[in-house]
């Protein structure tokens, strides 16, 4: 049984690829390909609005502390491990690996003084 379902499988698959390649509008519509690469790259000025009751329900997936969200980045920030989430199109990115490290600003001397 399973040997006559595998030949019908090939026979159907061959003449499909016979009706395939002999459409005259099949071949001219490959040869215009656009890549989906160039449309996913355009930018849209205005970023959707940040939902901010979202804060009462999401946690840093590292520390499961409370973000606080930053406007002028559109992130949400973890203030206790310094790093900050983004925000893409409305919804926030909440894998660590893509997770920003933020700059600290510590006031250490560079050489001790005796």
């Amino acid at each position: 049984m399973l040997k006559n379902v595998l030949s019908r499988l090939v026979r159907e698959t061959v003449r499909v690829h016979r009706h395939v390649s002999a459409a005259p509008s099949i071949q001219t519509l490959t040869g215009c390909r656009v890549s989906v690469r160039s449309f996913a790259e355009v930018k849209d000025e205005v970023q959707p609005p940040f939902d901010s009751s979202l804060l009462e329900v999401l946690v840093c997936p590292l520390s499961k502390k409370p973000l606080r969200y930053d406007a002028n980045t559109n992130e949400l920030i973890n203030e206790e491990l310094g790093i900050a989430y983004p925000i893409v199109d409305g919804i926030p990115n909440m894998i660590p690996q893509e997770a920003r490290l933020l700059q600290k600003d510590t006031q250490t001397p560079s050489t001790p003084s005796e």
